[in-house]
């Protein structure tokens, strides 16, 4: 009998809120480059007496996200405390939300393994805090050849939105563009940062295999499924679940048979390792927390959120392809930031053709904003200006050489006007009376040139265009090149 094993995966993505402060408490939320255990109050350590307050930001951005996913937002939620102790959990329980999620039932729409569209069905998104972090360090010298611990709970509070998708998923690589298609969509929204690197976007994947009947399509055996952690980018997911895969095949190969667990991903040797038994929902022994009231979202709340939502990335993506005729690659880099793909349309409106205006921003733009650590919202150039002096490069009043030293002025503070006096350019081109003084210049400075074209030797025309090169040289690109033959050709005339 000939089997195939089939992937079954589904993801619990963890989105970390762009709130400046925790969940339940006033403590900062930025965690990175901060000084261990700064970032802490007795609420969010879980000291006796004291309360819990939600951050209603944080629960509108929840309800953004649940909308922007096609959810049903929930009128009525309330959070539980779910138990388990670990060193960065300092109450012993963390406040999520259990049977009553503030949004469930939306979708993801992907592109399969076939090419063609592929509908992800969300479960469920729901609001929690985050745990603290673990750093493991060699010890130090009063303790040789010991490792040690230590707990960092300044992340401890932050606030989670967990969004779990159904199994739907039958390969890494739909796995990882499910990923990759909901970090846009929270970069987009604003919602979150979506960094992996930074922890602000953490996967859990879920997965098992089928094993089926070649030839019949006829179930044969459904494993138990491992979820798989510590995965902290997009390349990391789709290499982990490739390794779990084959794992798994193997075992059922061998006639074993994998156990409900939970495992560790290792990113530097390539495989991933038995962490503990996987939990139930029971296991955490949830329970209505007493300490938060239920949490309603009235009709208004969710109206705001809703007419607040822009027009998604991939509706976005579809019009900018129609539009305005961009490939892929471009589109794919504008659409993954809201500001910057309002910064690229004003662009165009300014006066830039779709695609120089696309090129720019992508290259020059990012340039500057990687350099400064800039965010789209804060770029320093506004996009009329840009749009302008795009304009200007189409309209081959001025060279892109030039262009770039006026870009990089207006960078730096200075207006478009400013920046292209001090470039020695001027919107307006090239006057003809300088230009023509520019080229009897250029002429008076090669007589050997001249004579050639006066002994009827160039007759190929490369004298001429020798001469025609030094003059766009001396102008840096600025003149027209019809307006240089022309000019070239009277003054060339008057000589012969």
């Amino acid at each position: 009998m000939n089997a195939v094993y089939m992937p079954v995966i589904g993801l619990e993505v963890h989105v970390q809120l762009a709130t400046a402060s925790k969940i339940f408490c006033s403590c900062s939320t930025d965690s990175m480059g901060a000084e261990p255990n700064r970032n802490v109050c007795p609420v969010c350590l879980g000291l006796p007496g004291t309360l819990p307050v939600m951050n209603e930001h944080a629960l509108r951005l929840g309800i953004r996200a649940g909308l922007a996913l096609s959810c049903a937002i929930r009128d009525r939620t309330i959070f539980h405390r779910k138990n388990y102790f670990y060193p960065d959990l300092p109450k012993a329980y963390q406040i999520s939300q259990y049977d009553l999620p503030l949004a469930e039932g939306g979708e993801i729409v992907i592109t399969g393994d076939d090419g063609a569209p592929k509908r992800i069905r969300i479960t469920r998104l729901h609001l929690e805090e985050d745990a603290g972090k673990l750093v493991h360090s060699a010890a130090d010298g009063r303790l040789e050849g010991a490792e040690r611990s230590f707990v960092d709970y300044n992340r401890g509070g932050v606030p989670l939105a967990e969004i779990v998708s159904e199994p739907d998923m039958s390969s890494p690589r739909e796995a990882r563009e499910y990923v990759q298609t909901l970090r846009r969509l929270v970069r987009y929204l604003g919602v979150s940062d979506g960094d992996m690197e930074k922890g602000s976007l953490r996967v859990d994947a879920n997965i098992s295999l089928k094993k089926v009947d070649g030839a019949t399509g006829d179930l044969l055996f459904w494993g138990e499924r491992s979820e798989v952690k510590n995965m902290n980018s997009l390349r990391a997911v789709e290499r982990a679940l490739a390794y779990e895969i084959e794992r798994q095949r193997i075992l059922m190969e061998r006639g074993g048979t994998p156990e409900r667990e939970t495992r560790h991903w290792n990113d530097g040797a390539g495989v991933t390792t038995a962490m503990r038994s996987k939990e139930a929902a029971n296991d955490y022994r949830y329970f209505p927390d007493p300490d938060l009231p239920p949490m309603l979202v009235t009709e208004a709340m969710e109206e705001r959120e809703r007419r607040a939502l822009p027009e998604m990335p991939w509706k976005k993506a579809e019009r900018f392809t129609e539009q305005y005729g961009l490939p892929a690659a471009d589109v794919e880099v504008l659409v993954e930031s809201l500001p910057l793909a309002d910064y690229f349309e004003a662009c165009v409106a300014a006066g830039a053709s779709p695609l120089r205006a696309s090129n720019w921003v992508r290259v020059e733009v990012f340039r500057v904003m990687n350099e400064r650590k800039l965010p789209a919202d804060a770029f320093p150039v506004a996009a009329l200006s840009l749009g302008r002096l795009v304009a200007m490069v189409d309209e081959k009043k001025l060279s892109t050489t030039v262009a770039r030293e006026v870009f990089d002025a207006m960078a730096g503070g200075k207006s478009l006007d400013e920046a292209l006096k001090g470039a020695g350019a001027a919107q307006g081109g090239i006057a003809s009376e300088a230009l023509e003084g520019i080229i009897r210049a250029v002429v008076a400075q090669n007589p050997d040139v001249l004579d050639e074209i006066r002994s009827g030797k160039d007759g190929s025309g490369k004298k001429r265009k020798f001469l025609t090169g030094l003059v766009m040289k001396e102008t840096r690109g600025q003149a027209d090149g019809k307006q240089v033959q022309a000019i070239l050709d009277s003054v060339l005339g008057e000589l012969l």
